[in-house]
């Protein structure tokens, strides 16, 4: 990527630490949402699912374009996504979805993918 010689090490989107636990995210995901209501499959859970995906996805895409503003701009619709994630996951708490306890651990998470990734936004400036 040009002008990322900080980032000389990484040749992949798959050695960036955010991917990988943007990753681990959609696997967690997938598993709390299996007890999720049949009728919300095509609802809530897909909503969930999709956007939880979007996280590691964007991250990915964004490596992969060459062009430090492109690379921001994915990672920007990655943040996008988490704070989707977080207010998803937040009406299926408030719906009896799922625990409280779950739904902390999991927002925590999102929001350390967002840390980091805001970082990593704002060394590429």
């Amino acid at each position: 990527m040009a002008g990322m010689t900080r980032y000389d090490k990484i040749t992949s989107f798959k050695d960036l630490v955010i991917w990988k636990r943007g990753i681990d995210l959609v696997e967690k995901i997938y598993e709390l949402t299996k007890v999720f209501p049949k009728e919300e499959a095509y609802g809530l859970t897909s909503q969930i699912r999709r956007c939880s995906v979007s996280v590691p996805s964007n991250i990915a895409e964004g490596f992969s374009r060459g062009h430090e503003n492109e690379y921001k701009q994915f990672l920007f619709i990655s943040l996008g996504s988490c704070s989707e994630l977080v207010t998803q996951l937040t009406i299926a708490a408030r719906l009896d979805y799922i625990e409280d306890k779950e739904v902390s651990g999991l927002i925590d998470e999102v929001e350390q993918i967002s840390k980091m990734t805001m970082s990593l936004v704002k060394k590429l400036n």
